[in-house]
């Protein structure tokens, strides 16, 4: 069978015709044609309705952003009582643009709303209804702060579900607190609007004590929510202060009924012009205590009706008020100086010790005063004709004035000077309060200090010290001459309570040897057994101290700065206790010095036992 051949068919071939070509354009420029066209009418919408779909839009789809406030730290003292701290409150927000977006309910939610802020937070329905009147597309105007957590949450559980109240939202913030009203309040300060620290500890530590706001956004629309997004503040950090509270509320009792005690007892009016007490560890620096009246309450720091009527202060210009407040603000124990008086005279002895210039075997012969340069200067021996001759215990014990005077020119002006900034006078304390004031130019400088100048000086008086100053040094005298840098804050907490920073104490220098300490010590345990200061004796304790009188300028008007400054117990100091009384209102000023050593007394006597303190060892 032959085979057959396979035929070979051709490919079809499609013709495109010139029918067909001008089909395609027109096709194409209809559909390019269709295209301007819509390109251009949602040009003109949105040029002349782009506005109401937008907002159309918006009703059915808005964007929500707000803030999440941080919660502001805490100050506590060395025990972890709270002595600042930031409350969670609320403030009410009236949405008017969300409460009028349905016309035809809007009657229905304004009367539902108005009627829930009435009677849960006592807001008139007047107030809502002149804003939705006068700014109907305002969404964030406050009509209430500070909302306290149960309130908030009554009103949420009560209008829950509730789909006529509209427009209204509570807002998360905080506000400051001080749980002790007055106590300690020149050291805490306190904080205005903005957490912002406006005194004490609140300022210097603003920063720390700040955190940083979250933020909570995204988009919802009224059939559901979307996801939102959360930024999570970063709350404040918690700073742990030296100061007890306890500690504090005993200066603070005592230091108060001396001020009553001796009001108007000279003139009308306070028992003293300026008070103030500070309690140190002598071996850190830590200030355990420190208050300075009048005092004022952290919780109102602008109200002035404790020391003023309502007539004084109504007649107050705003300048006026303004200069009261500062002064009222001002933290006496850190800002303000003063002349010392003879609480100096241990640091006067200690130049000499430590320069060679004393051996502690000196005797000295005061008749009343001394001539120097063209002045006599009297001792406060005067009138009873001088102390006659004494030894250096008996010039501590006396306080004299002439003893002095010989030691500070035998020291002589250099230095002395040079003595005076080593025990921290002139310098800034480097305290962690702020006000630390500046006293370089409150000291006479080698080159223009006479030798009147020199002997005035070697007492106390004719230049100024901060208390802050004169403590910090005197502890170098009694704990065998280590300079501490004071110091408030001892640690600084993050919001989960893990300690992130620890502020050890500060061996700034070496200002006398151990045995100039221990030849000091034993004069002023002298001063408080046998002298001066034997109305700072505390039984059972031995307590060692120097009482200090300050005349002020300008002299002879029976002004004067009283103080005495003190600590125990006598072989290891714990604790020195520093009072100062500028002015007391006592017939003479001059010679009250045994009343405010009876003032160390007492808040001696109470401290004492609360913190430990050996007692003296029974002979």
């Amino acid at each position: 069978m032959s085979k057959r051949k396979k035929r070979k068919v051709p490919a079809l071939r499609q013709k495109f015709t010139k029918g067909m070509q001008k089909k395609l354009v027109i096709l194409f420029m209809l559909i390019l044609l269709a295209f301007v066209i819509l390109i251009g009418r949602i040009t003109y919408i949105n040029a002349s309705e782009g506005e109401n779909y937008t907002k159309i839009v918006l009703d059915q789809q808005q964007y929500t952003s707000r803030t999440i406030p941080f919660k502001r730290g805490d100050i506590v003292d060395g025990n972890g009582t709270k002595l600042a701290t930031s409350e969670r409150v609320y403030n009410v927000i009236l949405d008017a643009k969300v409460l009028l977006s349905n016309e035809k309910k809007a009657e229905t939610y304004k009367q539902a709303t108005t009627e829930a802020l009435q009677t849960y937070f006592g807001i008139e329905a007047e107030t809502v209804l002149n804003i939705l009147e006068e700014d109907p597309t305002s969404r964030y105007t406050i009509l209430k702060k500070g909302i306290d957590y149960d309130t908030a949450k009554a009103y949420e559980k009560a209008v829950e579900g509730n789909t006529d109240i509209q427009g209204i939202w509570l807002e998360e913030d905080y506000v400051r607190k001080y749980p002790y009203d007055t106590l300690a309040c020149d050291v805490i300060g306190f904080s205005v609007d903005g957490n912002v620290g406006a005194a004490g500890l609140e300022a210097y530590y603003n920063s720390t004590l700040n955190g940083t706001d979250g933020r909570k956004y995204g988009y919802q629309n009224t059939e559901a929510s979307t996801t939102q997004t959360v930024k999570e503040p970063v709350n404040g950090s918690t700073i742990v202060t030296t100061l007890d509270a306890n500690l504090q509320s005993i200066v603070e009792k005592h230091l108060s009924a001396f001020y009553e005690e001796h009001r108007n007892e000279a003139t009308q009016g306070g028992g003293f012009k300026n008070g103030a007490v500070i309690m140190m560890n002598p071996n850190t620096g830590e200030i355990l205590a420190m208050s300075s009246l009048p005092i004022f309450d952290l919780n109102n720091p602008r109200d002035l009706s404790n020391y003023y009527s309502e007539e004084q202060i109504a007649a107050m210009s705003s300048e006026e008020k303004l200069d009261i407040l500062n002064g009222l603000w001002r933290n006496f124990c850190v800002s303000d100086t003063y002349e010392p008086g003879s609480t100096i005279k241990p640091f006067t002895v200690a130049t000499g010790l430590e320069i060679g210039k004393l051996t502690g075997d000196e005797t000295y012969y005061c008749g009343g005063y001394l001539h120097v340069g063209d002045h006599d200067i009297k001792c406060i021996s005067y009138d009873e004709g001088g102390h006659g001759y004494q030894n250096l215990t008996q010039v501590m014990e006396n306080s004299c004035n002439v003893a002095l005077m010989e030691i500070g020119l035998d020291i002589g002006t250099e230095e002395f000077s040079k003595y005076q900034h080593i025990f921290g006078f002139g310098e800034y304390s480097g305290i962690d309060l702020p006000g630390d004031a500046a006293t370089s130019a409150l000291l006479y400088q080698p080159d223009n200090m006479g030798s009147t100048d020199l002997a005035t000086n070697s007492f106390g008086q004719n230049f100024n010290v901060t208390m802050v100053q004169l403590i910090s040094g005197f502890c170098s005298l009694i704990n065998g001459g280590n300079y501490y840098e004071p110091h408030v804050v001892k640690a600084i907490r993050d919001e989960n309570g893990n300690v992130t920073e620890t502020i050890e104490p500060v061996l700034e220098k070496r200002t006398i040897s151990k045995k100039t300490s221990e030849m000091l010590k034993s004069y002023m345990h002298s001063v408080v057994e046998n002298g001066s200061g034997k109305y700072a004796k505390v039984e059972g304790y031995d307590v060692g101290g120097k009482t200090g009188t300050a005349e002020k300028l300008p002299r002879g008007e029976n002004k004067n700065v009283v103080s005495f400054i003190g600590y125990a117990p006598q072989d290891n100091p714990e604790i020195v206790v520093y009072v100062v009384i500028d002015e007391p209102n006592v017939p003479n000023q001059a010679r009250c010095s045994n009343q405010i050593s009876q003032l160390a007394a007492d808040i001696m006597k109470e401290a004492f036992p609360y913190l430990n303190i050996a007692k003296a060892s029974a002979e």
